[in-house]
């Protein structure tokens, strides 16, 4: 029998959700997954029922999932629970489309298994500590994303303009056709990316603005499956069942409550966040932009020629070393070898639009 990829998706997470629980030690963990397995089983049948297929017997997994079986064996099924974890945004997704192909409801309800696959991350402690960290390194804070951004915003501020300025300074070899380029490239660089982030954040407040409503849907078109949801989430946190269960039934008494704890679980928001400013982030990632696109324009400003390009290569270099010395905040990698890193694929970036820039000179010239 042949299926569409969102129920092959289904059916492939239903059977390694079956693989993690026949291997936990921990008999509420293993439990979790028992039930996020049938969750999934039950949804794919649902889903072949719709399409006039038999969805008593489901089809066999993906060759997929079987190779992720030998590959768990073989490097541990904690590989198996890394992949669910990034696979269930893309599996929410094709829930999606097929709801919307057949004509039903849209929900949200699968995206409750990062919540649940979160909290047994970090409220069991059998979780390896290895893929607690990898968790952790996917899941900063706020704090931590702005400081990546704006090490990321400088970089590429940094290497597009440092190139550009050697490209037209291989051409042209003098000072003010670098310096307008080179300026130009700011400008067009951070305006670029100013305009970038503003659409970014809105468009990102505008999805939780409607998953929350259709969440809110959900809530009342399916109050019992919520409320089943709410109270895995609840025995994720290590809370009895039967506790668990009496949680959920006394939240769901009141559905903004229920709502916002499953806003809150499923997408990870609370609605402080969608007060963000989207001008705020858009001015922030000009500036950023700015500062490391000025960097190999400084030295064009005092003088031209080799003198000005070998000041150029030396401080952007040095904006090159410091930025990826900055990366290994995020990579744990040794601050020498990410620095020399970044400043050696920045100079051979430099060195290619010189040597083109050099070419398309002597060909005008001719």
């Amino acid at each position: 029998m042949s299926v569409n990829a969102s129920i092959q998706t289904e059916i492939d997470a239903a059977y390694l959700y079956g693989l993690l629980a026949d291997a936990e030690e921990d008999p509420a963990v293993a439990r979790i997954f028992r039930e996020m397995s049938h969750i999934e089983a039950g949804h794919a049948s649902s889903f072949l029922k719709s399409q006039g297929m038999d969805g008593t017997v489901l089809p066999p997994p993906s060759r997929r999932a079987k190779t992720l079986r030998l590959i768990g064996k073989v490097f541990g099924n904690d590989y198996i629970l890394g992949v669910l974890m990034d696979t269930e945004k893309s599996l929410a997704a094709n829930i999606s489309k097929a709801r919307s192909s057949t004509g039903t409801a849209p929900g949200l309800s699968d995206t409750t298994h990062v919540a649940i696959l979160k909290n047994i991350l970090t409220n069991h402690k059998d979780v390896s500590g290895p893929q607690l960290a990898r968790f952790e390194k996917r899941h900063r804070s706020v704090g931590g994303n702005a400081l990546r951004a704006a090490v990321l915003g400088g970089n590429d501020g940094l290497v597009s303009n440092f190139s550009l300025v050697m490209g037209v300074a291989g051409a042209t070899g003098g000072q003010s056709e670098v310096l307008l380029a080179g300026i130009a490239g700011l400008l067009a660089g951070a305006l670029s990316m100013a305009l970038g982030e503003w659409i970014s954040v809105k468009s990102s407040q505008e999805l939780y603005e409607n998953q929350m409503e259709l969440e809110m849907e959900e809530l009342e078109i399916n109050p019992e499956g919520e409320q089943h949801e709410l109270k895995l989430i609840y025995m994720a946190k290590g809370i009895p069942e039967d506790q668990a269960a009496e949680m959920a039934a006394t939240l769901m008494q009141d559905r903004d409550k229920a709502h916002q704890m499953l806003v809150r679980e499923e997408l990870g928001i609370n609605s402080e966040e969608l007060k963000g400013s989207a001008m705020e982030a858009a001015l922030a990632s000009f500036f950023l932009f700015a500062i490391g696109a000025i960097i190999p324009v400084v030295p064009f400003f005092f003088s031209g020629g080799w003198t000005a390009i070998a000041f150029s290569a030396v401080l952007s270099a040095c904006g090159l070393f410091l930025i990826g010395s900055a990366i290994t905040l995020f990579t744990g990698k040794s601050v020498w070898f990410s620095g020399m890193r970044q400043v050696l694929f920045g100079l051979a970036a430099a060195a290619i639009t010189f040597g083109i820039g050099k070419l398309i000179g002597v060909s005008l010239a001719g």
